[in-house]
């Protein structure tokens, strides 16, 4: 029987979990695209006013995200999940850690939170590791309040999209991951219920300076293939020279290109609809009061 094109591009959340645990110790020391989305994402927090009281960094990874937020809101609780406990152990070690943060090791699919718990939830570079984003997007909108916040930023389909050519000269396996477009991103916000979402895009080009640097930087930041039709085996002396052939004719000025496709998006929390009973009364439930959004 044939494979089912999309379950080639299933994760394999075990060595995922593993490739991120083996990435903790390297992962600020190459984390350099990661760390400068991150700042760009919270950076569009500026454009918002919000007082949160409980904060969320879903798929914190060493905790960037989670320091930032916790200086950005000095009043609130901040808690940092991610599928990798030694991640998670690194995080720990940034300053401030134990009196700001609670550390949480879970999936982004089944978040290990009560429902109407948090007012903003932010996710850097995580999402493109769930097949299933329509689950993701109903988790971040079950543990929101009405009126919170969820901001994120995703990698788009043209990321890596050089390394996918240059493979395609090689073999038939998957080399890199399916990325999402942006325009289905919005829709699974709105089939999620959040409301007036707002998503942009842009690109991100790294140079390198030979093949192995782009494989090297992709290995210490847990970026590593997992997909379900990735090669099992090493990869031959004949499949090696045929790629690294492919991606040397797109050498430019710079080096070896390396595009990222990044996916910006913001949406708010809906406030549940509220029912009239047939005396007349309006009914809300009380875990629908409180949110914390202002308008700017």
């Amino acid at each position: 029987m044939t494979e089912q094109p999309h379950k080639r591009f299933d994760i394999d959340r075990r060595q995922l979990r593993r490739n991120r645990d083996l990435a903790a110790s390297s992962y600020d020391g190459a984390a350099i695209l990661q760390r400068e989305v991150c700042t760009r994402l919270l950076e569009r927090l500026d454009l918002v006013r919000l007082n949160p009281d409980r904060v969320l960094d879903a798929g914190c990874s060493t905790g960037q995200a989670a320091a930032s937020l916790a200086r950005r809101y000095r009043r609130a609780s901040i808690s940092a999940l991610d599928i990798s406990t030694a991640m998670l152990s690194r995080a720990r070690s940034r300053q401030g850690w134990l009196r700001k943060f609670r550390r949480i090791c879970g999936n982004l699919t089944a978040l290990p939170l009560a429902g109407n718990s948090h007012d903003l939830v932010v996710s850097s570079l995580a999402l493109h590791w769930c097949e299933d984003l329509d689950q993701v997007f109903a988790e971040f909108a079950r543990v929101l309040r009405p009126g919170g916040l969820l901001s994120f930023a995703t990698f788009g389909p043209d990321t890596l999209k050089e390394l996918r050519q240059a493979w395609s000269a090689a073999d038939q396996h998957n080399h890199v991951n399916l990325f999402v477009d942006m325009h289905d991103v919005g829709d699974a916000l709105v089939r999620a219920g959040f409301a007036d979402p707002v998503l942009d895009v842009e690109h991100i080009t790294v140079h390198y300076g030979d093949l192995p640097a782009l494989v090297a930087d992709l290995r210490n930041t847990g970026e590593s293939n997992v997909t379900a039709g990735r090669s099992r085996g090493l990869t031959g002396l004949a499949r090696h020279k045929a790629l690294t052939a492919a991606y040397e004719a797109m050498r430019g000025p710079g080096g070896l290109p390396a595009t990222y496709e990044v996916v910006y998006g913001h949406a708010w929390a809906r406030a549940p609809v509220q029912r009239t009973t047939p005396a007349g009364e309006t009914r809300v439930p009380l875990t629908s009061l409180g949110g914390r959004r202002q308008s700017p």
